[in-house]
Protein backbone atom coordinates (compact mmCIF):
# COMPACT_ATOMS: atom_id res chain seq x y z
CA UNK A 1 0.00 0.00 0.00
CA UNK A 2 2.54 2.40 -0.85
CA UNK A 3 3.26 4.72 1.59
CA UNK A 4 2.24 3.49 4.91
CA UNK A 5 -1.38 2.38 4.93
CA UNK A 6 -3.92 -0.31 4.62
CA UNK A 7 -3.56 -2.64 7.43
CA UNK A 8 -5.71 -4.73 8.62
CA UNK A 9 -9.25 -3.65 7.50
CA UNK A 10 -12.06 -5.70 7.87
CA UNK A 11 -12.37 -8.41 9.98
CA UNK A 12 -13.13 -12.10 10.98
CA UNK A 13 -15.79 -12.40 13.48
CA UNK A 14 -18.70 -15.35 14.64
CA UNK A 15 -21.91 -15.33 14.85
CA UNK A 16 -24.27 -18.02 16.75
CA UNK A 17 -25.29 -18.38 20.33
CA UNK A 18 -21.43 -19.58 21.08
CA UNK A 19 -19.54 -17.74 19.16
CA UNK A 20 -16.67 -20.31 18.60
CA UNK A 21 -13.18 -19.49 18.60
CA UNK A 22 -12.31 -20.12 14.70
CA UNK A 23 -13.95 -17.72 12.51
CA UNK A 24 -15.03 -19.77 9.64
CA UNK A 25 -18.74 -20.52 9.44
CA UNK A 26 -19.14 -19.13 5.85
CA UNK A 27 -23.16 -18.86 6.79
CA UNK A 28 -23.12 -16.26 9.94
CA UNK A 29 -24.74 -12.90 10.00
CA UNK A 30 -20.66 -11.15 10.01
CA UNK A 31 -20.21 -12.96 6.98
CA UNK A 32 -23.22 -11.81 5.55
CA UNK A 33 -22.63 -8.23 6.79
CA UNK A 34 -19.13 -8.65 4.65
CA UNK A 35 -20.29 -9.82 1.88
CA UNK A 36 -22.52 -7.09 1.47
CA UNK A 37 -20.43 -4.48 2.60
CA UNK A 38 -17.74 -5.85 -0.74
CA UNK A 39 -20.89 -5.69 -2.70
CA UNK A 40 -21.24 -1.69 -2.45
CA UNK A 41 -24.85 -2.84 -0.23
CA UNK A 42 -23.42 -0.34 3.06
CA UNK A 43 -26.72 0.14 4.43
CA UNK A 44 -27.89 -3.55 4.43
CA UNK A 45 -24.02 -3.98 6.17
CA UNK A 46 -24.85 -1.62 9.14
CA UNK A 47 -28.34 -3.20 9.66
CA UNK A 48 -26.92 -6.43 10.00
CA UNK A 49 -23.52 -5.42 11.69
CA UNK A 50 -25.60 -3.71 14.41
CA UNK A 51 -28.45 -6.10 14.64
CA UNK A 52 -25.29 -8.44 15.57
CA UNK A 53 -24.34 -6.18 18.20
CA UNK A 54 -27.81 -5.69 19.67
CA UNK A 55 -27.61 -9.42 19.94
CA UNK A 56 -23.83 -10.17 21.40
CA UNK A 57 -23.17 -6.85 23.00
CA UNK A 58 -20.11 -8.13 24.84
CA UNK A 59 -18.51 -8.84 21.71
CA UNK A 60 -16.66 -5.63 19.85
CA UNK A 61 -16.61 -7.46 16.26
CA UNK A 62 -20.42 -6.01 15.79
CA UNK A 63 -19.42 -2.53 16.90
CA UNK A 64 -15.96 -2.80 14.61
CA UNK A 65 -17.64 -4.41 11.70
CA UNK A 66 -20.18 -1.20 11.48
CA UNK A 67 -17.34 0.96 11.65
CA UNK A 68 -15.58 -0.67 8.84
CA UNK A 69 -18.23 -0.20 6.64
CA UNK A 70 -18.43 3.11 7.26
CA UNK A 71 -14.83 3.04 6.25
CA UNK A 72 -15.43 1.51 2.64
CA UNK A 73 -18.55 3.79 1.93
CA UNK A 74 -16.02 6.71 2.14
CA UNK A 75 -13.53 4.75 0.43
CA UNK A 76 -15.92 4.24 -2.44
CA UNK A 77 -17.19 7.20 -2.01
CA UNK A 78 -14.01 9.09 -2.69
CA UNK A 79 -12.61 6.39 -5.25
CA UNK A 80 -9.86 4.87 -3.18
CA UNK A 81 -10.80 1.62 -3.99
CA UNK A 82 -9.80 1.54 -7.51
CA UNK A 83 -6.40 -0.76 -8.56
CA UNK A 84 -5.21 2.10 -10.24
CA UNK A 85 -4.96 4.63 -7.06
CA UNK A 86 -2.85 2.04 -5.45
CA UNK A 87 -0.50 0.99 -8.84
CA UNK A 88 0.76 4.74 -8.51
CA UNK A 89 1.93 5.69 -5.07
CA UNK A 90 2.22 9.15 -6.32
CA UNK A 91 -1.34 9.66 -5.57
CA UNK A 92 -0.81 8.14 -2.46
CA UNK A 93 1.67 10.06 -1.25
CA UNK A 94 1.75 13.33 -3.09
CA UNK A 95 -2.28 13.27 -3.12
CA UNK A 96 -4.01 16.24 -1.85
CA UNK A 97 -6.08 15.77 1.87
CA UNK A 98 -9.19 14.29 0.78
CA UNK A 99 -12.58 15.43 2.40
CA UNK A 100 -14.50 12.70 4.37
CA UNK A 101 -18.38 13.35 4.96
CA UNK A 102 -18.91 14.78 7.98
CA UNK A 103 -21.46 12.79 9.22
CA UNK A 104 -19.70 9.53 8.04
CA UNK A 105 -16.75 10.60 10.04
CA UNK A 106 -18.34 11.41 13.19
CA UNK A 107 -20.52 8.19 12.71
CA UNK A 108 -16.75 6.40 12.26
CA UNK A 109 -15.11 7.67 14.78
CA UNK A 110 -17.68 7.38 17.75
CA UNK A 111 -18.45 3.64 16.74
CA UNK A 112 -14.56 2.99 16.58
CA UNK A 113 -14.17 4.24 20.32
CA UNK A 114 -17.65 2.13 21.43
CA UNK A 115 -15.68 -0.75 19.88
CA UNK A 116 -12.39 0.09 21.34
CA UNK A 117 -14.22 0.32 24.67
CA UNK A 118 -15.80 -3.36 24.26
CA UNK A 119 -12.89 -5.12 23.33
CA UNK A 120 -10.47 -3.77 26.05
CA UNK A 121 -13.60 -4.52 28.43
CA UNK A 122 -13.21 -8.32 26.72
CA UNK A 123 -9.59 -8.81 27.12
CA UNK A 124 -9.28 -7.42 30.81
CA UNK A 125 -11.99 -10.48 31.57
CA UNK A 126 -9.86 -12.75 29.09
CA UNK A 127 -6.83 -11.25 27.68
CA UNK A 128 -6.98 -14.50 25.02
CA UNK A 129 -10.15 -13.69 23.82
CA UNK A 130 -9.24 -14.29 20.02
CA UNK A 131 -12.67 -12.14 19.32
CA UNK A 132 -11.60 -9.21 20.87
CA UNK A 133 -7.64 -9.34 19.59
CA UNK A 134 -8.67 -9.09 16.52
CA UNK A 135 -11.26 -6.41 16.85
CA UNK A 136 -8.27 -4.66 18.41
CA UNK A 137 -6.15 -5.28 15.09
CA UNK A 138 -9.14 -4.34 13.22
CA UNK A 139 -9.44 -0.59 15.19
CA UNK A 140 -6.10 0.15 14.46
CA UNK A 141 -6.22 -1.12 10.59
CA UNK A 142 -8.78 0.70 10.50
CA UNK A 143 -7.49 3.81 11.73
CA UNK A 144 -4.40 3.36 10.50
CA UNK A 145 -6.43 3.46 6.18
CA UNK A 146 -8.26 6.28 7.39
CA UNK A 147 -4.89 8.36 8.35
CA UNK A 148 -2.83 7.24 5.54
CA UNK A 149 -5.51 7.33 2.33
CA UNK A 150 -7.70 10.08 3.56
CA UNK A 151 -5.72 12.44 6.12
CA UNK A 152 -2.66 11.63 4.58
CA UNK A 153 -0.93 11.60 8.27
CA UNK A 154 1.76 8.94 7.38
CA UNK A 155 3.37 8.80 10.85
CA UNK A 156 0.89 8.09 12.91
CA UNK A 157 -0.47 5.50 9.72
CA UNK A 158 2.74 3.64 10.36
CA UNK A 159 2.61 3.36 14.17
CA UNK A 160 -1.13 1.94 14.08
CA UNK A 161 0.35 -0.54 11.64
CA UNK A 162 2.97 -1.69 13.60
CA UNK A 163 0.76 -1.99 16.57
CA UNK A 164 -1.89 -3.90 14.39
CA UNK A 165 0.83 -6.41 13.39
CA UNK A 166 2.37 -7.26 16.41
CA UNK A 167 -1.47 -7.73 17.98
CA UNK A 168 -2.16 -10.02 14.77
CA UNK A 169 1.16 -12.23 15.44
CA UNK A 170 -0.02 -12.63 19.45
CA UNK A 171 -3.61 -13.66 18.70
CA UNK A 172 -1.92 -16.38 15.80
CA UNK A 173 0.63 -17.49 18.34
CA UNK A 174 -3.32 -18.38 20.19
CA UNK A 175 -4.93 -19.60 17.37
CA UNK A 176 -2.71 -20.62 13.82
CA UNK A 177 -6.10 -20.84 12.06
CA UNK A 178 -7.55 -17.34 12.14
CA UNK A 179 -6.01 -17.00 9.16
CA UNK A 180 -7.17 -13.11 8.17
CA UNK A 181 -5.09 -12.02 11.19
CA UNK A 182 -2.31 -13.07 8.53
CA UNK A 183 -3.12 -9.73 6.30
CA UNK A 184 -1.81 -7.24 9.03
CA UNK A 185 1.27 -8.80 8.96
CA UNK A 186 1.36 -9.24 4.91
CA UNK A 187 0.23 -5.87 4.69
CA UNK A 188 3.12 -4.09 6.56
CA UNK A 189 5.70 -6.23 4.71
CA UNK A 190 4.60 -5.63 1.36
CA UNK A 191 3.59 -2.22 1.15
CA UNK A 192 6.81 -0.87 3.30
CA UNK A 193 9.25 -3.35 1.01
CA UNK A 194 8.19 -1.18 -2.08
CA UNK A 195 10.47 1.93 0.20
CA UNK A 196 13.38 3.28 -0.94
CA UNK A 197 16.20 0.78 0.57
CA UNK A 198 17.79 4.09 3.16
CA UNK A 199 13.90 4.31 4.16
CA UNK A 200 13.46 0.77 4.43
CA UNK A 201 16.71 0.69 6.75
CA UNK A 202 14.81 3.28 8.74
CA UNK A 203 11.52 1.82 9.08
CA UNK A 204 13.31 -1.67 10.77
CA UNK A 205 15.27 0.46 13.24
CA UNK A 206 12.03 1.73 13.95
CA UNK A 207 10.67 -2.00 14.48
CA UNK A 208 8.98 -2.33 11.07
CA UNK A 209 8.98 -5.51 9.01
CA UNK A 210 9.52 -4.46 4.93
CA UNK A 211 9.97 -8.37 3.75
CA UNK A 212 8.45 -8.82 0.43
CA UNK A 213 8.42 -12.33 0.12
CA UNK A 214 6.59 -12.82 3.77
CA UNK A 215 4.42 -10.23 2.79
CA UNK A 216 2.99 -11.64 -0.59
CA UNK A 217 2.56 -15.08 1.31
CA UNK A 218 0.91 -13.53 4.31
CA UNK A 219 -1.50 -12.03 1.93
CA UNK A 220 -1.90 -14.93 -0.07
CA UNK A 221 -3.09 -17.27 3.35
CA UNK A 222 -5.73 -14.61 4.04
CA UNK A 223 -6.97 -14.99 0.09
CA UNK A 224 -7.10 -18.96 0.66
CA UNK A 225 -8.06 -19.80 4.03
CA UNK A 226 -9.37 -15.94 5.50
CA UNK A 227 -12.98 -15.88 6.02
CA UNK A 228 -13.75 -11.78 6.28
CA UNK A 229 -11.03 -10.87 5.16
CA UNK A 230 -10.65 -12.80 1.76
CA UNK A 231 -11.86 -10.43 -0.56
CA UNK A 232 -9.73 -7.78 0.48
CA UNK A 233 -6.40 -10.09 0.57
CA UNK A 234 -7.62 -10.89 -3.13
CA UNK A 235 -7.83 -7.40 -4.43
CA UNK A 236 -4.40 -6.57 -2.73
CA UNK A 237 -2.59 -9.58 -4.33
CA UNK A 238 -3.98 -8.14 -7.59
CA UNK A 239 -2.33 -5.11 -6.72
CA UNK A 240 0.84 -6.58 -5.84
CA UNK A 241 0.71 -8.48 -9.56
CA UNK A 242 0.11 -5.60 -11.49
CA UNK A 243 3.14 -3.84 -9.88
CA UNK A 244 4.90 -6.76 -10.44
CA UNK A 245 3.60 -6.68 -14.48
CA UNK A 246 2.12 -10.04 -14.08
CA UNK A 247 -1.38 -9.36 -15.58
CA UNK A 248 -2.65 -13.02 -16.19
CA UNK A 249 -2.49 -12.88 -12.33
CA UNK A 250 -4.48 -9.79 -11.53
CA UNK A 251 -7.06 -10.77 -13.86
CA UNK A 252 -7.39 -13.85 -12.53
CA UNK A 253 -7.93 -12.90 -9.06
CA UNK A 254 -10.10 -9.93 -10.62
CA UNK A 255 -12.57 -11.85 -12.31
CA UNK A 256 -13.05 -13.69 -9.51
CA UNK A 257 -14.04 -10.65 -7.75
CA UNK A 258 -16.34 -9.50 -10.01
CA UNK A 259 -18.05 -12.85 -10.30
CA UNK A 260 -18.98 -12.86 -6.17
CA UNK A 261 -19.42 -9.30 -6.15
CA UNK A 262 -22.12 -8.32 -9.06
CA UNK A 263 -22.98 -4.95 -7.53
CA UNK A 264 -19.47 -3.66 -7.46
CA UNK A 265 -18.47 -2.04 -10.45
CA UNK A 266 -14.98 -1.89 -9.71
CA UNK A 267 -13.82 -5.12 -10.05
CA UNK A 268 -15.65 -4.58 -13.77
CA UNK A 269 -13.61 -1.65 -14.32
CA UNK A 270 -10.31 -2.78 -13.32
CA UNK A 271 -10.89 -5.65 -15.64
CA UNK A 272 -11.69 -3.42 -18.64
CA UNK A 273 -8.48 -1.47 -17.84
CA UNK A 274 -6.58 -4.34 -18.30
CA UNK A 275 -8.21 -5.13 -21.76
Amino acid sequence: MLPLLLAPVLATLLAADGVPANPSAPSSPLSQGYAQMYDRQFEAAHKTFLDYEHVHPEDPLGLTSDAAAYLFGEFDRLHILQTEFFVHEDKLVNGAKLTPDPAVRKAFDVTLRKAQVTADAALQAKPQDSNALFSSILILGLRSDFDALIDKRYLSSLSEMKTSRVTAEKLLMIDPTYYDAHLAVGVENYMLSLKAAPVRWFLQIAGAQTDREQGVERLRLTAEKGNYLKPFARLLLAVAALRAQDTAQARKLLEGLAQQFPHNPIFAEELARLH
